[in-house]
């Protein structure tokens, strides 16, 4: 059993490789000690039957990185840039072991207990200028002059930091879009530019989320908990996070416990005339059942039916594609009643940077 959680744990820091040194080396050393039975074993005991989905490599390095912004990890916590620290990779397992070996049982209930919430704020930047897109576009179809204002409903939102799109300030070379005063100002790093008047300001009227298990950031735990899942060493993931958290102090959007497609059926049976309602999610489908992806695509499917020229429906999705044994983030836009369907560009995972390039959404 301990094998094949060692190829999971590899193929994690696979997936870390030329982003997050500190988090590849991390996993590559706890896999070797895996296979070797050490205590990485006793900390992963009962999930030796974890697969792919359920990403056993991210949350145990999740629960190590915790201890450190705990403070429980002196001797590891040298290595980590979160807390002042600077990685000496060749010695970093050999730092790694006492931590693991006192607090194997805290560590394992932590893996077993938690989910990976990566919380990315980066990703407000490509949903912003989708949202232009789909409030003129929607506009364009339904005979109007004005973009529709916006209703958003996050499916997956973890901890509802990507639920203010509009508070958030996005600096290209030349201006700022959204709010210059915001706590969060993003560099959105796009290619191109979004197929929108960047000069209308994005309204929006409504906005609600749900997760299966919503973080709440108002609390220091919620606050830990997202800051364990962003890597050490990706300083600019981390004051993003920061700035991120005090925009969510000052606007706060609670996050409801809830399935996706049962909160997506009641949300969705409330319509309001002269108001685009658009669905959102990112980087979330991997972790859906397939039974729940189909209640899913059922529930969006009976609303776009019943949509109007005055009450829009429209789905915009920032989902990882798998392109030449690689993933490739696409972000993708669907207008209901006008039926409009695009590929609006691709980037990375994290929201930024950001190509935009619109082809058909087949």
């Amino acid at each position: 059993m301990n094998g094949v959680l060692a190829e999971l744990f590899a193929a994690a820091a696979h997936g870390c490789r030329d982003r997050s040194p500190l988090t590849q080396r991390l996993l590559t050393d706890a896999a070797d000690d895996l296979r070797q039975g050490g205590v990485t074993a006793r900390v992963m005991a009962g999930s030796e039957r974890d697969r792919e989905g359920a990403v056993p490599g991210l949350r145990f390095a999740g629960a190590v990185h915790r201890l450190v912004l705990e403070g429980r990890a002196p001797g590891l916590a040298k290595h980590y840039p979160s807390v002042g620290g600077r990685p000496h990779l060749p010695t970093l397992w050999q730092d790694a072991l006492p931590a693991l070996t006192e607090h194997t049982d805290l560590l394992r209930y932590r893996v077993q207990a938690t989910v990976v919430q990566t919380n990315e704020p980066g990703r407000s930047a490509p949903l912003y200028g989708g949202l232009l897109v789909a409030a003129q576009e929607a506009a364009k179809a339904a005979g109007r002059h004005v973009p529709f204002c916006v209703r958003l409903l996050e499916v997956g939102a973890s901890g509802g930091l990507n639920l203010r799109p509009h508070h958030v300030g996005y600096r290209l070379e030349d201006r700022v879009l959204g709010d210059p005063d915001s706590p969060l100002v993003l560099d959105p790093e796009w290619t191109g530019r979004p197929p929108a008047d960047l000069g209308h300001r994005l309204r929006v009227v409504g906005r609600a989320g749900c997760d299966l298990h919503p973080v709440d950031v108002s609390t220091e735990d919620g606050r830990l908990h997202l800051s364990s899942f962003v890597w050490a060493d990706q300083p600019q993931r981390w004051n993003r996070l920061r700035d991120a958290l005090a925009l969510a102090a000052a606007d706060p959007v609670r996050v409801e416990r809830s399935a996706g497609p049962e909160w997506l059926a009641k949300q969705l049976a409330r319509t309001e005339r002269d108001v685009l309602t658009v669905v959102w999610h990112s980087v979330v489908w991997q972790y859906v059942s397939p039974a729940d992806r189909a209640m899913g695509r059922a529930v969006l499917a009976d609303a776009a039916a019943r949509a109007t020229p005055t009450t829009p429906l429209a789905l915009l999705v920032f989902e990882p594609r798998r392109t030449d044994g690689d993933y490739r983030f696409e972000l993708l836009l669907k207008l209901w009643p006008a039926g409009i369907s695009l590929n609006l560009g691709r980037g990375e995972g994290h929201g930024t940077p950001f190509t935009w390039d619109v082809t058909p959404w087949e």
